[in-house]
């Protein structure tokens, strides 16, 4: 009997040897395997416990209108559908503990669509030929998906693409037999920030929230910290959001690449959780620290936090289409929804006599704040900055007033 089960999947028309070894690997250290086929024209060289077939057919389609098609294109994008679909169901029925998908660019394709359908803490890794390429959208990485280069195995194997497949066979095998799954006995809090630095509510709030009886989240504003955050909030996973770091919306209307797509801010709406929203870095839109300044942002005034990361400063008129995003985005919330504001500012950097202080730009923000506040969204003014315990004072008394009277159940 193995301990932890691992569901392969790839194109084995194709690379029917590859996927095999990755088989053998994860079987020589005791783990269990199931196979899934998303090939269309040909056949693995021994049966898969999941065919194309039933692929297919799980994505409403089959393989003969794959074929009909006449597009590979189109016929990847059913067994993508299929994958998916078929994974999740396999996954909730307990067949699997962990994922591997091998690909070149269609089948990484396939593998970021059928990853996504899996939920965060399971397990999931992609050997890919274009693993950390421009090439995958940051919106279509799932938030906890794991990927290593393929290298050297285009057609084959040979003693450089084993390094790569047996890595990934041990390291989806040990994560499974590793992983602590989300426990959500105790209620938990999504919160949304950036490191100490520039901003510090969490310091404060999250000891006492957690004293509460609730647990805490933090997520890094990224990009990939929100798309894990969007991620768990569709699924209902949160009592309640704090989502006090709005920069990934700024960064995605800015076009910068460090987004967490186009439904930042969109799912605890969606799903009636109850939101708390704020300003922290929403004056600020990060770029690549090691990429020339967008030429949409040129002129502007540029703060490198390092040499991965550095910072644009918002003019008051882009302030200004940040404030109305954000109230745009408020305004589908199915829940309640309280937006504070502190007048003071936003970062700790943005404080009067700090290096990005602008109280014109702020001035026209919290302007635009009150002029487009939807009908649906509490708008709580504080005489205070993001950064000052008067503002976590203020949650406070707002998180204990939504338990109180029954908005969030502790």
């Amino acid at each position: 009997m193995s301990d932890k089960t691992i569901l392969v999947v790839g194109t084995y028309d194709t690379k029917d040897d590859e996927l095999n070894y990755i088989a053998d690997v994860i079987r020589g250290q005791g783990g269990g395997v199931k196979t899934m086929d998303i090939s269309v024209l040909g056949d693995p060289s021994a049966p898969c416990d999941y065919s194309k077939h039933q692929v297919a057919e799980a994505g409403g389609s089959s393989i003969q209108a794959a074929i009909d098609s006449g597009d590979e294109n189109t016929a990847m994008q059913i067994m993508a559908r299929g994958s998916a679909a078929l994974a999740l169901r396999l996954y909730r029925e307990g067949v699997f503990d962990g994922l591997i998908v091998l690909g070149g660019t269609m089948g990484t394709d396939a593998a970021l669509d059928l990853c996504q359908a899996l939920p965060l803490g399971v397990p999931k890794y992609v050997v890919s030929t274009v693993s950390f390429s421009p090439l995958i959208p940051p919106e279509r990485l799932p938030a906890d998906v794991q990927m290593i280069l393929w290298a050297g195995g285009l057609y084959g194997l040979n003693a450089i693409c084993k390094a790569s497949l047996s890595q990934a066979a041990g390291a989806v095998l040990g994560a499974a037999r590793a992983v602590e799954a989300p426990d959500f006995t105790k209620p938990l809090i999504g919160m949304t920030s950036f490191g100490k630095t520039v901003l510090r509510y969490m310091v404060g709030l999250k000891p006492a929230l957690e004293a509460r009886g609730f647990e805490v989240a933090v997520f890094h504003a990224t990009g990939m910290g929100g798309r894990a955050f969007e991620s768990l909030a569709a699924e209902g996973a949160f009592a309640a959001v704090l989502d006090f770091a709005p920069q990934e919306l700024g960064n995605h209307i800015m076009g910068s690449s460090i987004s967490a797509g186009p439904d930042r801010m969109t799912h605890a709406g969606a799903s009636a959780t109850p939101q708390m929203v704020s300003i922290g870095c929403y004056d600020l839109v990060d770029f690549i620290g090691w990429q020339d300044v967008p030429s949409t942002l040129a002129g502007q005034e540029v703060h490198a936090h390092n040499r991965l990361l550095s910072s644009v400063m918002m003019t008051p008129e882009q302030r200004r289409e940040m404030a109305r995003a954000m109230c745009r985005k408020l305004s589908a919330a199915q829940g309640p929804v309280t937006l504070l504001l502190p007048l003071q500012g936003g970062n700790e950097w943005d404080r009067p006599g700090g290096p990005l202080h602008d109280a014109a730009g702020l001035a026209a923000f919290c302007d635009e704040i009150r002029a487009q506040c939807p009908d649906n969204v509490t708008l709580l003014e504080l005489e205070a900055h993001i950064n000052d315990p008067a503002f976590t004072e203020r949650v406070l008394a707002e998180f204990d007033h939504w338990v109180s009277s029954g908005v969030i159940t502790p």
